[in-house]
């Protein structure tokens, strides 16, 4: 049986939903992420402040086009009843082949059809070589179930 992931969360669903966002971020299809969010959510990503759909599609178009081979882990921090904290880290190369790896958090507030209304993103970026790379899987695919985690990681 499949639980619903909508509010209010346990830790199970908690920990599902937040599996459920990385394996639909790691598609990079902005309209597929989008429809993952209300049509009036707003967010706030570094010094982006967004509302609606069309920019959430806009904005992941332009962060795609530029963080080539992304790939995204996120662990659940801490949840409540309507909201979920993440904690998150991905891996991307720009267009010259720099390779980065972005650490971030995540506030989530949920809808009772289990949408997100709101999200505020605190990210920062480290240059890597690529020899540091850790994320490894099929780009545009789910990270593999048996692929280690955040804390396995010690990231």
């Amino acid at each position: 049986m499949t639980l619903p992931l909508v509010p209010p969360f346990t830790l199970q669903t908690a920990t599902a939903k937040v599996r459920a966002g990385e394996d639909l971020w790691n598609t990079r299809d902005p309209e597929r992420v989008a429809l993952g969010y209300t049509p009036d959510s707003r967010w706030r990503n570094r010094s982006t402040f967004l509302q609606g759909r069309p920019a959430i599609v806009e904005f992941l178009i332009g962060k795609w086009e530029s963080e080539l081979d992304y790939r995204l882990i996120k662990e659940l921090w801490a949840h409540g009843e309507d909201r979920i904290a993440v904690r998150f880290a991905y891996e991307y190369r720009d267009g010259s082949g720099r390779w980065f790896r972005a650490y971030g958090n995540e506030n989530w507030e949920f809808d009772a059809d289990g949408l997100m209304h709101t999200r505020h993103a605190s990210i920062n970026d480290v240059p890597i070589t690529e020899a540091e790379r850790l994320f490894h899987w099929d780009a545009r695919g789910p990270r593999p179930s048996d692929h280690p985690g955040l804390s396995e990681l010690v990231l």
